[in-house]
C-alpha cells in the first residue's frame, strides 16, 4: 500500500489525482472498516488510517474523506475555538482540499469562494502572485502548503493580506523544519530530484524553518503560534491522529 501511495504522489498529476481519489477513497473504505481511529472532519471510524506521502507516513490518510493529520487539526480548532459554523463569513479558500470543500459549501451563513492555479474543483483559478479579487474583501482565507511552491512568497503573503478584511484570519500552514532557525531556499536549485532532496518534495521551492512565523509579520500580519494538540490532550490527539508537534499559525490582519 505504502509504495502503491508513493507511486501514484510521484507520477501522476494533480489534478488527475483529484478527479480519481474519491473513486480510490471508497474502496479503501471498506478495507478500514474499525473503530480504532477517528476522523472528526467526516465522523467516521476505521481501524487506522492509511498510509500517505512521498516519505511514506503511516496512519495519517482517512479513508472516508481523504482528511490529513493538518486538515483535522484544523477542522477541530475551527469547530471548538471560532465561531466559523455558526456565524456569516466571506471565505476564500486556495488550493480547496477534498476533505473541506463539500463541507463548507453547506454551512449555513458562508460565502464560500475556492480558488486554485489548476485544481479541477476550484470556482476560479489564478495565480497568487496577482489575486484579481478587491482589498478588504474576505474574513477568512485559507492557504495550506501552498506558500512553498510559489516563487516569491513574501509577494504572496502580502496580497493575502490585501485580501483579507481588517479582523479577519488568514490559516496559512506549510511544511516546516523545526530544527531549521531560518527558512532555506535556494533558486539556483531547480532540478526535480535536487529539489526534493534539499526541500522535501520535487516541485517545492523553499523549506520552511523557525522564522516563518516572522515572514508572516513583514507582511503585515499579526501572528498567534499556537500548539493546539497540546491543548487537546493525548488521549484525543490519538484517537484523531492529530501532528503532535505541528504549530498552527494564526495570521490576522488587526482590527482598525
Amino acid at each position: 500500500m505504502k509504495s502503491l501511495i508513493r507511486l501514484l504522489i510521484r507520477n501522476i498529476p494533480r489534478p488527475v489525482l483529484i478527479r480519481f481519489s474519491t473513486l480510490f477513497s471508497s474502496v479503501f473504505r471498506i478495507w478500514y472498516r474499525g473503530n480504532s481511529v477517528e476522523c472528526p472532519v467526516c465522523n467516521r471510524t476505521f481501524r487506522k488510517f492509511m498510509p500517505y506521502g512521498i516519505n511514506t507516513r503511516s496512519n495519517v490518510l482517512c479513508p472516508g474523506c481523504l482528511s490529513l493529520e493538518r486538515h483535522r487539526l484544523i477542522w477541530v480548532y475551527l469547530t471548538r475555538e471560532t465561531d466559523f459554523f455558526t456565524s456569516k463569513h466571506k471565505f476564500l479558500h486556495v488550493a480547496p482540499e477534498q476533505c473541506f470543500q463539500p463541507r463548507f459549501k453547506k454551512i449555513a451563513g458562508l460565502e464560500y469562494l475556492t480558488a486554485d492555479l489548476e485544481s479541477p474543483i476550484a470556482d476560479m483559478h489564478f495565480d497568487l502572485h496577482s489575486i484579481p479579487l478587491e482589498d478588504s474583501s474576505f474574513d477568512f482565507f485559507m492557504c495550506n502548503h501552498v506558500l512553498e511552491h510559489v516563487d516569491d512568497d513574501a509577494k504572496v503573503m502580502r496580497e493575502i493580506f490585501r485580501v483579507l478584511r481588517a479582523g479577519g484570519t488568514a490559516i496559512l500552514q506549510v511544511p516546516q523544519d523545526y530544527s531549521l532557525e531560518k527558512t532555506y531556499e535556494d533558486s539556483s536549485i531547480t532540478d526535480p530530484l535536487e529539489r526534493e532532496k534539499h526541500f522535501l518534495q520535487k516541485d517545492h521551492v523553499r523549506l520552511y524553518g523557525m522564522d516563518y512565523p516572522e515572514r508572516l509579520r513583514k507582511a503585515g500580519f499579526e501572528v498567534e503560534e499556537l500548539h493546539y494538540a497540546s491543548v487537546l490532550g493525548e488521549e484525543l490527539t490519538e484517537r484523531y491522529r492529530l501532528p503532535v508537534d505541528e504549530i498552527l499559525y494564526l495570521a490576522r490582519k488587526k482590527s482598525r
